[in-house]
């Protein structure tokens, strides 16, 4: 896929940054403003999901993950949010999540997100053990891209991995 350029790619950045801000309606002006032939673009589509995640507009999400599979299955991002985007969807739920982010554990070894999202999946089922086999590799792929640091702080911050930091600690004294 090729990358969007200007004057696209200013809207899109212009659309990401109000998203930021949280204006919506200025989001979604900027994102108009981009070539209709364009709307379809894995970059331009990352962007709707976010501005739909915020609003958690779920199914949306869901949508616009799917299509990113289909047009970039290269793209970790799409598989991320449409995992996510499964779990937050309550018909669909956390095995759904786990079930369709295991398949590209593999094929993305060097994304620290796919196993870290694993981690989470799997801790809110209960399965500690399986949720520390995907931390640990996340933690790994987070060491390699120089984002360990980044992911320690986020993991102390996710609520779904409270039990599995508990049993760390306890395990640790």
């Amino acid at each position: 896929m090729n990358p969007l350029e200007p004057p696209d790619l200013h809207h899109l950045r212009a659309a990401s940054g109000w998203l930021l801000l949280g204006d919506e309606a200025e989001a979604v002006q900027d994102l108009n403003r981009i070539d209709p032939q364009l709307h379809s673009h894995p970059d331009v589509l990352e962007v709707r999901w976010q501005m739909h995640a915020k609003a958690k507009r779920w199914d949306t999400c869901l949508d616009i993950a799917s299509a990113i599979v289909e047009i970039d299955p290269d793209r970790p991002s799409g598989w991320i949010g449409r995992a996510y985007s499964l779990r937050q969807i309550p018909n669909a739920g956390l095995q759904a999540a786990f079930d369709s982010l295991l398949p590209v554990a593999e094929k993305f070894p060097a994304e620290p997100m796919i196993p870290f999202g694993l981690a989470c999946y799997a801790c809110q089922m209960g399965d500690l053990e399986e949720g520390r086999f995907w931390l640990r590799k996340a933690f790994s792929a987070a060491k390699n891209a120089g984002r360990e640091k980044r992911l320690k702080s986020m993991a102390f911050d996710q609520p779904e991995l409270v039990p599995l930091m508990a049993k760390v600690a306890e395990s640790s004294r």
